[in-house]
């Protein structure tokens, strides 16, 4: 099995941009171009919402964060955001649904990313985090499951890491605690496969968080762009990775519990996605330790 990880390893994921993935879509259709993670901050929050035949459920989302965001914005003018969405090849009316926003609060508060092909949850949140302009940056599910407001909270956790080493911190939303309520909703395959996922995690790549894949993780703007620039895996397990690449860096990370509800729409099989992520996890762990993968930074474009 290490032969086989180390000979199928691909160094590191192409820093490649089709020409048509080189700017955000407004309203009008107009083209503006994308920043670059490497440029100075211009805005103190960036929301990352990876987005895949979310037609349907982005808009609860989006609802409920704008609204949250610029009832902030009025009682603290200083504060600045943006919400970045991307829309990872989807085949349905995302984009379309995303430029709604867009005209509605602007292209300079909401920003709609269209990527050529299908990259992955992890290709997607990439991009995002790479085209952002943001101090800190919040990845976000666009099934809106993790209610908005908690960011207040896992960003009362990143300050409590403080001071950061070289301006590097993240902080985890988790559902560790709603664990037991899950369970008695879940079938015993599904509790059984849980449980065998959560351990191979602990086992191989991230034992000080127990719920790494909740899609709510606040990074500050440098350590988004030393894991980021990192990372190799662009499916499902790129969270159990990128906070194996932080903790391998020494990055603190905060895990902190944040509301959440199962919403109808996960794009998740449960078995053979699991078995995927399985498999990941493995590779992960035999990956780095072979030395097929570096702890290497590459910039992005």
């Amino acid at each position: 099995i290490c032969v086989i990880a180390h000979i199928t390893a691909i160094k590191m994921p192409t820093p490649h941009r089709h020409e048509e993935e080189k700017f955000f879509i407004t309203a009008e259709g107009r083209k503006e171009p994308v920043p670059s993670i490497h440029d100075p901050p211009t805005r103190e929050l960036s929301v990352v919402v990876p987005s895949y035949n979310e037609e349907d459920r982005l808009p609860l989302m989006m609802d409920e964060a704008l609204d949250y965001l610029e009832k902030r914005q009025k009682r603290d003018p200083s504060f600045t955001y943006e919400v970045i969405v991307v829309d990872d090849g989807s085949k349905d009316q995302t984009t379309k649904v995303a430029l709604k926003y867009c005209k509605k609060y602007g292209s300079d508060k909401v920003r709609v990313l269209s990527l050529v092909k299908n990259r992955g949850k992890g290709g997607a949140v990439r991009m995002g985090v790479f085209s952002s302009r943001g101090e800190k940056i919040l990845m976000a599910d666009a099934d809106g499951a993790t209610k908005f407001p908690d960011i207040e909270k896992v960003e009362e956790g990143l300050q409590n890491l403080q001071p950061w080493p070289n301006q590097m911190a993240i902080s985890c939303g988790s559902r560790a605690h709603l664990e037991k309520d899950s369970i008695a909703k879940r079938s015993y395959f599904r509790t059984l496969l849980m449980y065998g996922f959560h351990f191979l995690v602990w086992f191989l790549c991230v034992k000080e968080i127990r719920d790494t894949q909740c899609g709510f993780k606040l990074l500050t703007r440098k350590a988004a762009a030393q894991t980021f620039s990192t990372l190799h895996v662009e499916r499902w397990a790129f969270d159990v990775e990128l906070l194996y690449i932080a903790q391998r860096l020494r990055i603190p990370i905060a895990e902190v519990a944040v509301n959440w509800t199962e919403i109808e729409g996960s794009k998740l099989v449960p078995f053979w996605s699991w078995l995927q992520m399985g498999k990941d996890l493995l590779f992960i762990r035999l990956r780095y330790m072979t030395g097929a993968w570096q702890l290497e930074r590459r910039k992005y474009n």
